[in-house]
């Protein structure tokens, strides 16, 4: 009898370890569309209050801007959309390769490897009251040096 009731709350245990695993897969989920749409609307409404003070400043040039005309072959706003285009290429290629480069170069094979590497290599910043109001000043030296 005791080895059944055992072998129930091993299962129990398990089936709450698994059910907080994907609880935390969920909000970890939630959180990141939640930043991506904070970010695009930002983005959005940034790039569209842009052109909006743009008319109102100079409406005839942003209007000769818009259409291609024989002395201007590209309009503005599809050089502008070109240059958006790689711009952001370059800016992704250049994060993703500059993070391959870190991971490759700190020998690391999983996020957690990484976060350790990390914590070993920089220092740890306090989290108590006094060091957050100021009281407990950190000296440059000490904030250099590694663990």
């Amino acid at each position: 009898m005791t080895a059944e009731s055992e072998n129930t709350s091993l299962n129990v245990r398990d089936t709450n370890i698994s059910e907080h695993v994907d609880e935390t897969k969920l909000q970890m989920l939630k959180g990141a569309a939640f930043l991506t749409t904070v970010a695009s609307a930002g983005m959005i409404a940034g790039f569209g209050s842009t052109l909006a003070l743009a008319k109102k400043k100079s409406p005839g040039w942003f209007n000769k801007g818009v259409l291609a005309t024989a002395a201007v072959p590209e309009s503005g706003s599809s050089l502008a959309l070109r240059a958006l285009g790689w711009g952001s290429l370059y800016a992704w290629c250049g994060v993703g390769l500059l993070s391959y480069t870190v991971w490759k170069a700190l020998g690391v094979h999983s996020l957690s490897e990484f976060r350790q590497k990390m914590q070993s290599i920089f220092p740890s910043i306090p989290k108590n009251a006094e060091s957050q109001a100021g009281a407990n000043q950190l000296e440059w030296d000490s904030l250099f040096k590694s663990k």
